[in-house]
């Protein structure tokens, strides 16, 4: 199904900015400092088996801090 890639990191940003813009711009920084730019994928972009086990992961990461 491509654009699961996309959804995820809308869900992510979403859920940990509850709505404030600034924390928004704050979660999409910490996914490029850690390899993934928001930015590059889109709806029709191909999901990458290997990408969203590392969305997976920073998700994981950034919940518990």
């Amino acid at each position: 199904m491509a654009g699961q890639i996309k959804l995820m990191l809308d869900q992510i940003v979403a859920q940990l900015s509850k709505g404030d813009r600034v924390l928004a711009s704050y979660v999409e920084t910490k996914l490029i400092l850690r390899g993934i730019d928001p930015a590059r994928y889109s709806a029709t972009s191909a999901d990458d088996p290997e990408i969203i086990a590392r969305i997976r992961a920073i998700t994981a990461e950034l919940k518990t801090k």
